[in-house]
């Protein structure tokens, strides 16, 4: 019986030891695929299957892409579901797109997609993108092979942290996010020169429970964009400059867009923007709403237009003249908000004369004009009576809606 007892506990031992060797996490080296680092071999397959490797185990696993500079020609994609929860590592590497634009089949570089627990640590990502803005391609949706490609693309990445990525040189946005609930973004940084064309920092739409928190982002376009179907969104310790500013939009341009709704955007700087937070809706537009959104503890320094409410978005001058938007702006709340303003109109509410903006506050407001025309800041309002709270520079539509 001894004999018997001990044969048992040394089966059931193996099959201990090897399931925790089964299920014991890993760290995938991407330079054991194969990944050289020279910054001139293509590594994006070494890449792949590491990914491939680390989301099929049924433990927690990591891909490691270790310091060095890694080529991906022309574009990767990292598809789940994964077993377990999954992180990319990729502290002191540089991974860089080819400079040319014709290599690309598809509207992004890097596609991570229908992940849950994703967290992605590190690494600079560099689209290279200074040959396709020399073309000046697809800007505002013009001529050319429109859309270009997005640096970093996340569809369906949910309840996942992406923190201390540094996104540089995109030839189009920089990072798109799309349905990826509970989603944080911590310490990203978005590096764009002035002269690059439609490299929106973070664009996220349709989604929810998203926070972006302390980060930086210079660029030429807006710093973050939000778009439809986007519900309880934080934003946080942001400096954002050169760039647009923040904004929501454009809205209405389709049918059955999903509201906008609870966005609290606290602790902000812009510098040298074109605008500060701007609302963008399409005229003779589709229905839709805006809601429940707060903008507080804000330093603008420089801004062109610090508050503008546009109603009239139609950038590519061919909308029917004389039209309203369709699009309902409402409980707005603007405060503590303080700095320059580049032009002498500091707050621009141009709302619409079919669904008029309601139930708007500004409080505790001073935006000083600095130009070369000299004089106060001023405001123009349409269609629109806003709460005016405390002291308000410059006064908020002070003959009331029109």
């Amino acid at each position: 019986m001894n004999t018997e007892n001990s044969i048992r506990q040394a089966i059931c031992c193996l099959f201990l030891i090897a399931y925790i060797a089964r299920s014991h996490a890993a760290v995938v080296n991407i330079k054991t695929k194969g990944a050289k680092g020279d910054g001139i071999t293509d590594d994006g397959q070494a890449i792949v299957s590491a990914w491939n490797e680390a989301c099929g185990r049924e433990a927690p696993s990591s891909v490691l892409i270790p310091p060095g500079t890694y080529m991906v020609f022309p574009q990767i994609d990292l598809i789940g579901p994964c077993k377990a929860p999954i992180k990319i590592k990729a502290t002191g590497a540089v991974v860089k797109a080819p400079p040319e634009l014709e290599k690309f089949t598809t509207t992004y570089w890097i596609a991570i997609r229908n992940v849950s627990k994703l967290t992605m640590i590190g690494g600079t990502y560099d689209g290279q993108g200074e040959q396709t803005w020399k073309q000046n391609l697809c800007p505002d949706g013009g001529p050319g092979p429109c859309p270009l490609p997005v640096n970093l693309q996340f569809t369906n990445v949910t309840n996942s942290l992406l923190k201390h990525i540094t996104s540089t040189d995109s030839k189009f946005f920089h990072m798109r996010l799309s349905l990826c609930d509970n989603t944080r973004l911590d310490h990203i940084t978005i590096l764009s020169p002035v002269n690059s064309v439609n490299t929106d920092g973070i664009q996220i739409g349709r989604l929810s429970g998203v926070n972006i928190t302390n980060s930086v982002m210079r660029t030429n376009d807006d710093c973050i964009s939000i778009g439809q179907g986007c519900r309880n969104i934080r934003i946080k310790n942001i400096m954002c400059g050169p760039g647009d500013g923040i904004g929501i939009g454009s809205l209405g341009r389709r049918a059955n867009e999903e509201p906008v709704q609870g966005i609290w955007i606290k602790n902000v700087t812009m510098t040298g923007t074109e605008h500060g937070f701007r609302i963008k809706t399409w005229p003779t537009s589709f229905p839709g709403s805006v809601s429940d959104l707060h903008y507080e503890d804000i330093i603008m320094n420089n801004v062109s237009f610090p508050i503008f409410f546009d109603q009239q978005f139609c950038p590519l001058n061919n909308c029917q003249n004389g039209t309203a938007s369709n699009v309902n702006i409402s409980n707005v709340s603007f405060r503590n908000i303080r700095g320059t303003s580049a032009t002498k109109v500091a707050l621009k509410f141009d709302c619409s004369a079919d669904v008029p903006c309601k139930n708007i506050k500004v409080a505790d407001i001073n935006l000083t004009y600095e130009g070369p025309e000299g004089g106060p800041a001023t405001s123009e309002c349409s269609n629109i009576k806003p709460k005016v709270v405390g002291q308000v520079v410059p006064p908020a539509c002070p003959g009331g809606p029109d």
